[in-house]
């Protein structure tokens, strides 16, 4: 079993309480049922959100919608595990939706998961989506660190060299500054 399920189906069984309906969202292989739990009225949050990780994995984007609201939400194991099943869900949507949290101001309490999404991604949206809020998250006294910290991871991982700018911008803040050097190091250098 994947370790991100594993992880979400132990949590969503405290959730819910187990029971008989948790077991069957578990256990069926009908993707048709899984996606009916996303459209039927009434359906608890920990249902949903078992659905719609179970067809993300399954590669039915009938389960983007759900897992785009479940990347912006307000408890990290639900982004996570939104995160885990949209990278391996194909859907073309699934670059630009994060760039939109990921730079939405409004939600940066919440975008981190968003961010480590575009690294993964390596869609034409990553760089430009993970600069802009990087330079956002280099203002003074900004508290959303691990926002800032997990962009310069990004863009190093990505390696783009539209990201050098703001990476020697990044060497200036003592909490970004090592991670910068290292981002850096993975950026070719042009000739």
């Amino acid at each position: 079993m994947d370790e991100e399920l594993r992880s979400l189906t132990e949590r969503l069984r405290r959730e819910s309480g187990g029971g008989a309906v948790y077991e069957r969202l578990v256990a069926t292989g009908d993707q048709d049922e899984l996606a009916g739990v996303l459209t039927e009225p009434g359906q608890p949050l920990w249902a949903r959100e078992l659905a719609a990780f179970r067809l993300g994995l399954a590669g039915d984007r009938r389960a983007f919608e759900a897992l785009v609201l479940l990347l912006n939400h307000r408890d990290p194991p639900r982004c996570a595990s939104a995160a885990h099943a949209l990278a391996g869900l194909g859907d073309p949507r699934t670059a630009r939706a994060a760039a939109a949290l990921a730079t939405n101001e409004l939600r940066v309490a919440y975008a981190l998961h968003p961010v480590r999404l575009l690294a993964r991604l390596r869609a034409p949206e990553s760089v430009p989506a993970l600069i802009t809020t990087l330079e956002r998250r280099l203002r003074p006294h900004d508290p959303y660190r691990k926002v800032a910290l997990a962009c310069v991871e990004g863009l190093g991982a990505l390696g783009d060299e539209r990201a050098r700018p703001v990476l020697d911008e990044a060497l200036a803040h003592p909490a970004l500054a090592e991670a910068a050097v290292h981002a850096l190091a993975r950026i070719p250098r042009q000739r």
